[in-house]
């Protein structure tokens, strides 16, 4: 079959090796019409050729594949952009040739051992590793769905190991007594309640105008995503699925929290680190609970550049570029690229469609290698059209993928997801589970063609047209691409396209951490910080009983007046200015921007602009958060009312 049959009737699958193919999941759906009725895409260019040549000898055919529900209105588009964007960056010429990364999956037991490791779980299967009771400080603020995750991987290590050499989940997760059976099981049927109300949009409220919850376009965010796909499965909410053409994609909101969002990259490293094992664990529950099979990749090491520009992995890149601009977390030359194509003008007809001329990419490319880091290479001569080329190349020769190889398959299989509210929070999880280089560098990519798509009136460059030719820059890296069949390629240009679309339209979404992942953290912290007090009790009680009583009691007292001194008030530090510190009243509407403005009120001498200035919530149950603007600030208090708050200047 060639590739550039009609794109209709194809079904995304997860790849699992290089030389496997695909197995479809879905049932066959009636027969599609014919190659002529399919509507073009807005703003696609001339057919290649030799497209109109293979579809006209098919017309009226249908490939040997079937269609998932949950692939969109792009699988019913000619998708001529994606194959012409195809048929370009094979006769580019790319970057010279370098080994080829490999995908492998991990065998099992090898692979559970990796997950837990992960997961900030290793002494679960190997007690020779110190955690300092993280382990089981993360393990007490799993949900059902999660503790689920996890014993299902421990059990398939049992299983292949000695039995005496991983512990029985049951010895794991027993509860310690009667009494916490029937606590936990009161507080698991209230949880489960605020769940399902949760879940099917009870006592939720939205600021949407008319003071009620849009169920079908809200995303809860209080509530584990894999808890909510249980509810779903289990028929607590039964509204049937929907495929909305991808020019009307529901327009997803996060249901506003008093206490403020979470960006990625407002939390400290510590933080950081507790997310990404939750998140792992969340999103591995998340496609058990849905059973959709998920297989990490592990990479084959291999030879790569060092130096240079194109074909440099990011990480490399980004040392570079650190050396000349500290703190850099997009490369240079991709942050220069952009804005050479935003300051020319994003009204070029055909941006990134339209290919610039071989032989002058060509060119450019040696010259940025030569002249970039030297400031002489002559962007005034850099056309659009070429320009644009070189920012794909840049994408499409990383010598790992921006998806990286891990969850390289997991980013396919999303779409195996029942509904697009699921399809959504799974690439929520998964893009925090990017390494901050390439979930950096991916934003701004991501956000950069947001900005081509605002200018489609006069570009002509629609959602649709940019995702399918980025899908083929950002999956067909040049590891894989080089192995895969032209079936296998056919069977996933349609599921490519969609979720590049799902990236850009939702990309704001997908870089938040969800409140549930945030009270996973600070219930963590909390945790720790109890142990740790319990543990320099004890000591003091060894060493002086009856001074250790008294000096609690004189504490407790201590305790109060503060509460009663500072139960209108909250003191703001700002030691990076004159102003050290400034009292400011709580009422209920005062937010995070409120105090910042009256800072810069009070504080007329201070040299940075408004948008480099930050609240941040310091200790309690949190290491270190920067505030979202619309944090309102009492709310916070009573979640966290031992933390300290500070104003800091951050170029961000």
């Amino acid at each position: 079959m060639n590739r550039n049959q009609e794109a209709r009737g194809v079904v995304l699958t997860g790849y699992i090796s290089n030389s496997q193919a695909f197995s479809p999941p879905c049932a066959a759906d009636p027969p599609a019409p014919s190659a002529g009725d399919a509507p073009e895409a807005a703003g696609a260019s001339q057919k290649p050729t030799h497209v109109q040549k293979t579809r006209a000898a098919s017309a009226g055919t249908r490939p040997p594949y079937q269609r998932c529900s949950s692939q969109d209105s792009l699988d019913s588009l000619a998708m001529d952009d994606y194959w012409k964007e195809m048929e370009i960056i094979q006769h580019s010429g790319d970057a010279e040739p370098h080994d080829e990364v490999q995908l492998k999956v991990a065998d099992e037991g090898e692979q559970e051992e990796a997950w837990l490791t992960e997961a900030g779980l290793a002494t679960l299967f190997d007690e020779s590793v110190s955690d300092d009771d993280d382990g089981k400080v993360l393990l007490s603020t799993l949900t059902r769905t999660q503790a689920a995750a996890v014993h299902k991987r421990l059990e398939t290590l049992r299983k292949r190991n000695k039995p005496h050499s991983v512990p029985d989940v049951r010895d794991i997760f027993k509860p310690h007594d009667a009494k916490d059976d029937e606590s936990m099981s009161s507080k698991g049927s209230e949880t489960t309640k605020k769940e399902e109300e949760a879940s099917s949009g009870v006592g939720m409220t939205v600021e949407n105008g008319e003071g009620m919850a849009d169920t079908e376009t809200d995303i809860n965010q209080e509530v584990s995503f894999s808890e909510q796909a249980l509810i779903y499965k289990e028929g607590l909410k039964v509204t049937p699925p929907i495929n909305e053409a991808d020019d009307r994609l529901p327009d997803f909101r996060v249901v506003r929290d008093k206490t403020g969002m979470t960006k990625v990259g407002s939390l400290s490293p510590p933080d950081m680190k507790k997310v990404h094992h939750l998140v792992l664990i969340e999103v591995s529950a998340l496609f058990d609970t849905a059973a959709i099979d998920l297989k990490t990749h592990k990479p084959i090491k291999v030879k790569v550049k060092e130096l240079g520009l194109f074909g440099v992995p990011l990480t490399t890149l980004l040392e570079q570029d650190q050396k000349i601009m500290p703190g850099t977390r997009v490369p240079i030359i991709l942050q220069r690229l952009i804005s050479h194509i935003e300051d020319e003008g994003l009204d070029t007809e055909g941006i990134l469609r339209v290919p610039g001329a071989a032989t002058r990419v060509k060119t450019v490319c040696q010259e940025l290698e030569l002249k970039f880091y030297e400031g002489l290479f002559p962007w005034e001569t850099l056309k659009q059209h070429d320009a644009a080329s070189v920012l794909k190349l840049f994408i499409r020769e990383l010598p790992h993928p921006l998806l990286t190889v891990e969850y390289f398959s997991a980013f396919f299989s999303v779409l195996k997801f029942p509904i697009k509210k699921q399809q959504l929070q799974a690439l929520n999880l998964l893009v925090l589970l990017l390494p901050a280089s390439s979930r950096d560098t991916l934003k701004a990519l991501l956000e950069f063609l947001q900005r081509v798509i605002d200018h489609k009136e006069r570009n002509k460059m629609t959602l649709k047209n940019v995702a399918m030719v980025m899908a083929p820059n950002i999956f067909m890296f040049k590891g894989f691409r080089s192995k895969i069949s032209e079936q296998q390629e056919f069977a996933m240009a349609t599921g490519m396209a969609n979720i590049v679309c799902l990236l850009i339209r939702y990309q704001d979404l997908l870089w938040t951490i969800p409140k549930f992942v945030m009270t996973q953290v600070r219930k963590q912290n909390m945790e720790r910080k109890m142990n740790r007090d319990r543990a320099v009790k004890k000591l003091l009680k060894k060493m002086a009983y009856d001074r250790e009583r008294n000096s609690e009691k004189v504490e407790k007292k201590e305790e109060v007046v503060k509460g009663k001194m500072d139960g209108s008030f909250i003191r703001v530090q700002a030691p990076q200015f004159l102003k050290v510190s400034m009292a400011v009243e709580l009422t209920e509407e005062l937010r995070a921007s409120d105090i910042l403005t009256r800072f810069l009120s009070q504080e007329s001498s201070v040299p940075v602009k408004r948008e480099d200035l930050y609240l941040y919530e310091i200790g309690g149950n949190i290491k270190e958060r920067c505030l979202d603007e619309e944090t309102y600030m009492k709310a916070l208090l009573e979640l966290n009312p031992t933390a300290e708050w500070v104003i800091k200047s951050v170029q961000r």
